[in-house]
């Protein structure tokens, strides 16, 4: 197995030191790709002065799929792992791997989180949407074989959340199976800070889309947005009731969530125009050759 790992940063220096180091220590003959950016805290710097990272991209897109092509463009692996830089592989991570590839083109494992109370981990996630059976991916800790990340043309870039999702998606109508292996776990050594506020109408936008793309105007991608919606509604109502919420905020959310919907499915019905192929990928990998603003090879 000839093994690319492609990490995506922005702003992450300590956290992608870590990620990098664990790399180095347990899957020591991978080729390592870094697609960074923008970063303003010395991120690139950090990186030139290691030995260990064979090829850095800068990047002017703040959108993690846009990441994600840039490496899959100058990554030379037969296998491609995507690793998120505030994650460090477990020992087992590299046999993990290589076991689960071996029965499926795709591998994904849990992330373990240290919380102040003790720590978390996940398990795998599946789901019936229609005919389709969809496995689930950590986006941040996933591998594939390079013939089925060409056969999907990569991350759909129009997506600013849910990326691997909408992978998922497409890789149930191409027939792909994904493996998963508890083995190939990675960590998050940093304590929960309480995390981003979530931007509604952008995660209902990037929802809508990938299902109205994927499977057209029909029940399986109605069912499935509406009862997010209506239940994040109710929860935010409880929230007013017990005053953690003032109405004014929850009504403004209710507006975001509505136009994200809105254009996440007019958006939706275009893309899947466009591309009216099993792909379903008008905005992949082969759609534009001008995401890196900087490459340094150290190959």
């Amino acid at each position: 197995m000839d093994l690319s790992v492609v990490i995506p940063t922005l702003n992450g220096r300590d956290r992608l030191a870590a990620c990098l180091d664990g790399v180095a220590a347990h899957a020591p003959d991978a080729e390592v790709v870094v697609v960074n950016g923008p970063s303003t805290d010395g991120t690139t710097g950090m990186i030139r002065e290691r030995d260990d990272v064979d090829v850095l991209v800068e990047v002017s897109t703040r959108t993690g799929n846009v990441a994600r092509n840039a490496g899959l463009e100058v990554a030379t692996g037969d296998v491609i792992a995507f690793l998120q830089y505030d994650l460090v592989v477990e020992p087992t991570w590299l046999a993990g791997l290589s076991d689960g590839l071996d029965d499926a083109p795709v591998v994904t494992g849990p992330t373990h989180r240290t919380l102040d109370g003790g720590m978390t981990t996940e398990e795998s996630e599946r789901r019936q949407i229609g005919s389709r059976e969809v496995t689930y991916f950590n986006g941040g800790n996933v591998a594939f074989r390079r013939p089925v990340l060409d056969a999907l043309d990569g991350f759909d870039e129009y997506l600013e959340a849910g990326g691997d999702r909408d992978a998922a998606h497409r890789l149930a109508g191409l027939d792909y199976e994904v493996a998963w292996r508890p083995e190939m776990c990675v960590r998050q050594e940093y304590s929960a800070d309480g995390g981003t506020i979530a931007d509604r109408g952008v995660e209902f936008r990037a929802l809508t889309y990938r299902l109205v793309k994927n499977y057209g105007i029909r029940p399986a991608a109605a069912t499935g947005t509406t009862r997010r919606a209506l239940r994040d509604a109710l929860v935010a109502a409880g929230d007013v009731l017990r005053g953690d919420l003032q109405p004014t905020e929850w009504l403004a959310t209710g507006r975001a969530v509505v136009t994200g919907v809105a254009r996440g499915a007019a958006d939706g019905l275009v893309a899947r125009l466009r591309d009216r192929s099993p792909v379903r990928n008008p905005h992949g990998i082969s759609d534009r050759s001008d995401r890196a603003v900087a490459r340094y090879d150290w190959r």
